[in-house]
């Protein structure tokens, strides 16, 4: 199996093109985040483009925080393309079970593209799995461990890989679960961070066809990253900053290699 520290320098050696449909409030921190591990993002959604970048991307990540209906055509499009190319496809099924819209647009992906990986929080992948749950806007009013179960039935139904975050962070193709055990209360004060976590399991795929693999390093790859960064800070306006630092120098960092085994099989 792969290696965290292995998965880390394959990325900075592949520079993998990853192609984000994502909302307003996330490009700029997504994009720098996947900058900082030594991956290419190109953020994309007009209609005209997306399939010629969608063929030339690694993966495609779509996020569905600021949905419109030219975007909701332009991310079915991009699915149809990564489906049709056999390109790894992440979903995040921002506030999935807030409105009929987000639900519906999740479900219109999931049932006719298939993602190859599902990342959201517990109400959000409960939505998903139709679970009666109240979503409070884009956060979670339900636990990981709560929504394991409901995880495990979506990617079984699928044959794909859900990931749940939260203060553990559940993996699970149905068959097998990962769990991690890594993060920071302060990540949660901090916009944009569940984002950023589906953009990196886009380059984690892109390199790795060990798609249970790939999303359990990318996940572990955020807790510690967020565990590192407040240590040495004070709040979230200088979390963000520093979170880039520990990033960008993870692949040179010896505690990748350390923390390889903290994530384990439920």
């Amino acid at each position: 199996m792969t290696t965290l520290t292995e998965s880390l320098t394959k990325i900075k050696n592949e520079a993998p093109l990853v192609h984000n449909i994502t909302n307003y409030v996330v490009m700029n921190n997504t994009a720098n985040a996947l900058l900082a591990i030594g991956a290419s993002p190109v953020m994309a959604h007009a209609l005209e483009e997306v399939e010629e970048i969608v063929s030339i991307a690694a993966s495609l990540v779509i996020n569905i925080g600021t949905l419109s209906k030219p975007w909701i055509a332009a991310m079915l499009q991009a699915a149809e393309k990564a489906k049709a190319l056999q390109k790894p496809f992440v979903l995040d099924p921002v506030g999935a079970g807030a409105s009929r819209l987000r639900t519906q647009t999740c479900w219109q992906l999931m049932d006719t593209y298939t993602p190859t990986v599902i990342r959201g929080n517990a109400s959000e992948i409960m939505a998903l799995a139709s679970e009666a749950v109240e979503t409070k806007g884009v956060d979670s009013t339900q636990s990981s461990e709560r929504a394991l179960q409901a995880a495990q039935q979506l990617a079984l139904k699928l044959g794909n890989v859900v990931v749940i975050s939260g203060a553990i962070d559940y993996i699970t193709n149905g068959k097998e679960t990962i769990e991690v055990h890594h993060g920071s209360p302060l990540m949660t004060k901090v916009t944009g961070m569940g984002c950023t976590a589906t953009a990196l399991i886009g380059a984690f795929v892109a390199v790795s066809p060990e798609v249970l693999t790939a999303a359990a390093q990318a996940m572990l790859l955020m807790g510690k990253a967020g565990e590192l960064t407040a240590e040495k800070v004070t709040g979230p306006g200088s979390f963000q900053a520093h979170f880039l630092d520990t990033l960008y120098q993870a692949v040179e960092a010896t505690w990748p290699n350390e923390v390889e085994m903290s994530y384990q099989n439920a």
